[in-house]
């Protein structure tokens, strides 16, 4: 959901500085705890999700935790995950730690180390998902190299951040990063002792993996047994694929949205888009449709306004995009930081009209905060359309569900029409993080953060199942079975199917 203000200070960066080389590379406490201080600074002043899931006490809890650790670290590798944990904590999807280039690429040449297949959470069950002669295929993992598996999946959660708590996002950014988060908190590994259990067996059986390089572990990522049905999850959709309509029989019908990525009001993709949407449901309301099936499962977000038109075909009230934004700062702070290419002495020439751009979206301060106001095209009324559908909707969400798609889905779900099934969202139901990023790289270690900077509120109704945060919470929970796994079924659609009949002969 890039919005607002475009801010093109912030997305390149040049440095002549020598960094560290590898992550294990030995890195000062010096060093760390000025990085940690300077972080901290930036966060307290130009970050306004800090408190939106977190207490003060909490926050300052977990600097203090910070400030203790660096007292037993030494290397570099040991200061990014204590940034990658600071960073996950506070609980936004649009955060994001990033390690500098040169040593990304170095991890990219690493020759061994990563443990060589993928895995997933199947019925709360992480599992081999990989066809290979050494673990069968969908083999329950009991241990890697004598830690639980449930100990190390908590322990790589940190490198993937969701809205509030949630932790379902965390776990399908493990189908691909298994490997490569486990290989920056555990180090490079030789081998891998693998207890694990077949299918329906007791049976606990080891097996010693040898360590494959970071490049073939991507391959093996790439030809992961689970790729037919979730490769949606990992996309960059075409505007062929991104929409479809389809009628399943004189009563259902499905609508498929993969993303909001169309382009803005003066986009031809955007365009299309409503045409589509204006055609698909002329037909529905002609042809009399009663039972909508709305698929949202594959959508990370997108650009305005596309949500909010696809959501006036979808409603039967006047909305707005939210009820309340604002940001933490009047102007940017910590400029010497921001990532940027311009020099550190030019940055305060250029960047007063991206304060004024700030200044006039969110003019109105209150106690420290600056807020939006009525004249904010957030804030425009918009109606239903007059093809809007009128009958029941059935809305399929899962843990890809982000930013603008989940802002749309909270909409959907706050429907009295509507059923949800699926999986908890990545993205909250009452608000969110979003519209505008900013980054800063941290002086001594080169680690590079970034987050966005307007504080949301979402304009849904309260629901008794749904939780502050948490992300959008289905009313049926159903995730897909290891038979349908094993044949590439989609269990969540004939859910919905099933549960459209049983209600219409009811």
């Amino acid at each position: 959901m890039n919005k607002v203000i475009i801010i093109s200070l912030f997305f390149f960066f040049i440095s002549d500085i020598s960094i560290s080389q590898t992550l294990e590379d030995n890195f000062s406490q010096e060093k760390m705890l000025k990085d940690l201080e300077i972080f901290k600074k930036i966060r307290l002043e130009a970050n306004s999700g800090l408190y939106k899931y977190r207490t003060k006490h909490q926050i300052d809890s977990i600097y203090s935790w910070a400030e203790n650790e660096i007292k037993n670290l030494s290397t570099y590798g040991d200061f990014y995950n204590i940034i990658c944990q600071l960073t996950d904590f506070e609980g936004s999807s649009h955060n994001s730690t990033k390690l500098p280039s040169k040593i990304s690429d170095k991890l990219r040449n690493e020759v061994s180390g990563y443990f060589p297949y993928s895995v997933k959470n199947i019925e709360n069950k992480w599992i081999i998902n990989y066809d290979n002669k050494t673990i069968p295929l969908g083999s329950e993992i009991i241990s890697i190299n004598n830690e639980r598996i449930e100990d190390i999946i908590r322990n790589l959660y940190k490198y993937y951040t969701t809205d509030g708590v949630n932790t379902t996002g965390k776990q399908f950014s493990l189908v691909k990063g298994f490997s490569r988060y486990y290989r920056y908190n555990y180090g490079l590994k030789s081998q891998f002792i693998v207890e694990y259990r077949t299918r329906n067996s007791k049976e606990i059986k080891k097996a010693i993996l040898n360590s494959v390089s970071y490049k073939d572990y991507i391959k093996k990522a790439n030809k992961r047994y689970s790729r037919p049905f979730d490769t949606g999850n990992y996309k960059d959709w075409k505007e062929n694929e991104i929409y479809s309509y389809k009628t399943i029989d004189t009563e259902i019908g499905i609508l498929t949205v993969n993303s909001f990525s169309l382009g803005n009001e003066k986009d031809p993709r955007h365009h299309r888009y409503v045409a589509f949407l204006d055609s698909v449901f002329t037909a529905i309301k002609q042809n009399k449709i009663k039972n909508l099936i709305v698929d949202v499962r594959y959508n990370g977000g997108g650009t305005d306004p596309n949500d909010l038109v696809t959501y006036s075909y979808l409603t039967q009230r006047n909305f707005q995009e939210n009820t309340q934004a604002w940001i933490s700062f009047k102007k940017i702070p910590y400029l010497k930081y921001v990532y940027s290419k311009i020099p550190r002495f030019l940055r305060p020439l250029g960047v007063g009209k991206y304060n004024r751009a700030f200044q006039k979206e969110f003019p109105e301060e209150k106690n420290g905060k600056f807020y939006q106001n009525s004249t904010s095209n957030d804030h425009k009324i918009w109606k239903p359309n007059k093809n809007t559908f009128k009958g029941n909707i059935y809305l399929l969400i899962s843990p890809r569900v982000a930013s603008a798609g989940s802002l749309f889905a909270a909409m959907v779900a706050g429907n009295k029409n509507t059923v949800v099934i699926g999986e908890e969202t990545m993205g909250g139901y009452y608000g969110h993080n979003g519209h505008t990023p900013l980054g800063y790289i941290l002086p001594n270690s080169k680690i590079e953060t970034f987050f966005s900077v307007v504080n949301l509120a979402q304009d849904v109704p309260e629901k008794s199942n749904q939780v502050y945060n948490r992300g959008i919470i289905p009313d049926y929970n159903v995730t897909q079975t290891f038979d349908d796994y094993l044949n590439h079924k989609d269990t969540q659609i004939n859910f919905a199917l099933e549960l459209i009949k049983k209600n219409m002969t009811e």
